[in-house]
């Protein structure tokens, strides 16, 4: 099995993208019953944190799809996911009932939130526009030369 192939990248860049995508194009076509669903939260100015939030969605799953300036967009789609995080599945702050669901959530956000870290730090791969122009991280070059130096 060759891990080193341009795919691999690509496909956990298409991986990660699904879940931002879809609900990104969720608030395109269900507007009303987002307001409605952030209202429980008692966020204020909701239609333009809901414009944002669709804006963060849709364009991060473009650049992640793309590889086009992937890097800059793991990393905002980090801090927008840490934020969503902590607003909508505070498990410790839910029912009994819905403590569980929500840690489910949660701990499923703190493992995309990992995959976007270490996007965002190592690069989109081969297989991206704009790819060759990207400096990678110095750890995937250690990971390329024949030596690796440990000190």
């Amino acid at each position: 099995m060759n891990l080193n192939h341009p795919i691999v990248p690509l496909l956990g860049r298409l991986m990660m993208t699904y879940i931002f995508a879809t609900s990104g194009i969720a608030k395109i076509f269900g507007w009303s019953g987002n307001v409605a669903y952030m209202s429980t939260r008692h966020l204020p100015m909701i239609p333009l944190l809901l414009a944002a939030a669709m804006v963060i969605e849709v364009t991060g799953s473009l650049c992640l799809v793309t590889g086009y300036q992937a890097r800059i967009a793991a990393f905002v789609l980090f801090w927008y996911t840490t934020a969503v995080t902590v607003l909508f599945h505070n498990y410790w702050a839910s029912s009994e009932r819905m403590a569980a669901m929500q840690e489910t959530h949660f701990r499923k956000n703190l493992a995309i939130m990992g995959g976007l870290l270490m996007l965002a730090y190592g690069g989109p791969g081969k297989w991206a526009l704009g790819g060759a122009a990207i400096p990678e991280a110095p750890i995937c070059e250690q990971r390329r030369s024949s030596k690796l130096d440990v000190t």
